[in-house]
């Protein structure tokens, strides 16, 4: 793949975003919505997502980090703080179907980019916010990150029940992208009702309310109940023994989850009797009751074989395994390589690298990455041109320190 593959058509084709969302939140959704075949719009300001500053790096700017969550996107550097940079957004906003951003709603007042600002221009854009938290409630102006939403939506806590150990977050940013894709869905849905309906509207996905969901519908347990049956958790998930099992040369990841699984799995080792005669192992109902000396079981029996001993074992008794990856190791697993997932692309001033393909097949309209992560303010002259503005009002954004192209923004880090 070079640069831009400008005949493809994918499902979103025509649709169009203005994306002013960085870190890692706002730019993993629109990457997804770029992958699928919208037009996204990424603007920046002269100091560049900061993003682009994180990991090892060929040219300043273009880190591993900023080129894995800004592809399918064109850039363009606007200073939303000058007037002349803030109505050409608003001319971007005329003709596009969704502007979506990440900072706090009040920090988009303070620019004069508020919902009411924007609907202006197009009463149909769809005005998506990924906030922190609701703006209905106290925590409304407060700010949010992942790690604090990790430790709000109790998953550090989850990690001190386990063999009662620290709490700790997450080693990825779990919440930046759960509320990412959520944001995706929330996006397209209000497409789809806009073109029903001819009208636009603010919507708001909430990082706080969205992880207290992901995490809660599998913990409220008897917390579900008015009274409650219980203090809440899913107990295998708590169980000190759910994890990779350590076998005579490595790690294995097992679930013997069902009856049959079960039964197969002491078939194979030689001892029936166990699924048999120990009633801890007969029903879902009794394991899930014994379940830490059940997974306490399994830990000691899969010491005594290597790894590819029990992947042999597991896979002719149709047991789900898998062996226990590290980057290298996911970066080599023969049906990755086999689908093509990893591939090696040239960019045009990246040089050789390698990205992740779209992990969605569809049979009519396939999505795949348009373009590879673009350079700061890269297209900034062709949107503009594309959104009607003559050269002499291009020159004009330029000489009052309003928009910047690729060498401008260079100069600007320097």
């Amino acid at each position: 793949m070079c640069g831009h593959v400008g005949e493809y058509m994918g499902p979103l084709a025509g649709i169009r975003i203005i994306d002013v969302s960085s870190v890692l939140m706002g730019p993993y959704a629109t990457q997804i919505l770029g992958d699928f075949g919208a037009d996204i719009i990424k603007v920046e300001s002269a100091d560049g997502d900061l993003v682009r500053q994180i990991g090892p790096a060929r040219n300043p700017g273009m880190g591993p980090v900023f080129l894995n969550a800004n592809r399918s996107k064109r850039s363009i550097t606007l200073d939303l703080k000058k007037p002349e940079g803030r109505q050409a957004l608003l001319r971007l906003c005329e003709n596009a179907d969704a502007l979506v951003y990440n900072v706090r709603p009040a920090a988009m007042a303070r620019l004069g980019l508020s919902y009411e600002d924007v609907s202006a221009v197009n009463s149909k854009i769809i005005y998506a916010g990924l906030v922190g938290y609701s703006q209905a409630g106290p925590y409304a102006s407060r700010p949010a990150y992942d790690d604090l939403i990790q430790g709000m939506s109790t998953i550090p806590y989850l990690f001190s029940r386990v063999n009662e150990g620290a709490p700790r977050y997450v080693p990825t940013a779990m919440a930046d992208r759960v509320v990412g894709l959520v944001a995706v869905s929330a996006i397209l849905a209000s497409i789809i009702e806009r073109d029903r309906s001819g009208e636009g509207q603010k919507v708001d996905i909430p990082m706080f309310e969205t992880m207290v969901s992901f995490v809660m519908s599998d913990h409220m347990g008897g917390l579900t109940y008015d009274p409650p049956l219980d203090q809440g958790g899913y107990v295998r998930q708590l169980s000190p023994d759910r994890r990779p099992y350590q076998t005579k040369d490595g790690y294995l990841c097992a679930l013997i989850y069902n009856d049959g699984h079960w039964r197969r799995f002491f078939d194979a080792i030689g001892k029936p009797e166990v699924f048999q005669t120990d009633m801890r192992y007969r029903t879902f109902a009794s394991r899930m009751e014994h379940i830490d000396e059940v997974y306490g079981e399994l830990s000691d029996i899969l010491l005594t074989r290597n790894t590819a001993e029990w992947m042999d074992l597991m896979e002719k008794a149709d047991v789900p395994a898998m062996p226990m990856y590290d980057f290298e190791g996911v970066m080599n697993d023969p049906h990755l390589q086999a689908t093509g997932f990893f591939q090696a692309v040239e960019h045009p001033t990246e040089g050789r690298i390698k990205q992740m393909a779209v992990s969605t097949q569809w049979s009519r309209t396939p999505a795949t990455p348009t373009r590879l992560a673009p350079q700061q303010g890269q297209h900034s002259v062709e949107i503009l041109r594309e959104a009607g503005f003559s050269d002499e009002e291009i020159e004009g954004l330029e000489a009052a320190g309003a928009v910047g192209t690729v060498a401008e923004t260079a100069a600007a880090r320097v």
